[in-house]
């Protein structure tokens, strides 16, 4: 069966994110957070992965996202993930 992983690997909370803080900054220099009621709090920078996966049932495809997450993908000092796997 073919299944597709979405993966996000952000930056832990703890961690500064100078490219957040760079596009906040931005965003106030654009002037896009300018309204009263409306503002950008936060923002946080980090990448997303989608990924086919050929495997023979649900669970042997996250383990396999699960190993790259684990082993590839992320930088677990610094980083976090999340994935979703969906036959297709």
């Amino acid at each position: 069966m073919k299944f597709l992983a979405s993966i996000d690997v952000m930056p832990i909370k703890e961690i500064l994110d100078p490219q957040g803080k760079a596009v906040m900054l931005g965003l106030k220099n654009l002037n896009i957070q300018a309204d009263d009621d409306s503002s950008v709090i936060d923002c946080r920078i980090g990448k997303h992965i989608n990924m086919t996966i050929e495997a023979p049932n649900k669970a042997a495809a996250e383990s396999m996202v699960e190993d790259a997450c684990k082993k590839l993908l992320a930088n677990l000092i610094m980083e976090e993930y999340i994935f979703e796997v969906k036959a297709i």
